[in-house]
């Protein structure tokens, strides 16, 4: 819930390269090698420098950290949980809004 909140409070913001390794402490380099390898969904041109990522983008990213630090996943597979994450998470508002109990 608190990584929810803070890629809220991002919403508007754009991170660089560098903002986004920083706030999920990892390396610029990782950041880059998880964008080329298609992890991260966007419009990214060939200079890193003139990248800039969303607060999705930021939640997103750290639940890739976690999921490869906390299981030693591999990028790929770490990137497909968090895929289901997200769309799990949109089916759950879908079904709050509609009124429906999720329990």
């Amino acid at each position: 819930m608190a990584q929810e909140r803070i890629a809220l409070l991002l919403e508007d913001a754009l991170l660089t390269v560098e903002e986004l390794a920083f706030s999920c402490a990892v390396s610029r380099e990782w950041v880059i090698e998880h964008v080329h390898a298609g992890l991260v969904s966007g419009e990214f041109g060939p200079d890193p420098r003139e990248w800039r990522f969303s607060g999705s983008d930021l939640l997103r990213l750290r639940r890739v950290v976690g999921l490869e630090r906390d299981f030693e996943a591999n990028p790929e597979l770490a990137s497909l949980v968090a895929d289901l994450s997200e769309e799990l998470q949109r089916l759950r508002v879908r079904l709050r809004r509609a009124g429906l109990s999720i329990d």
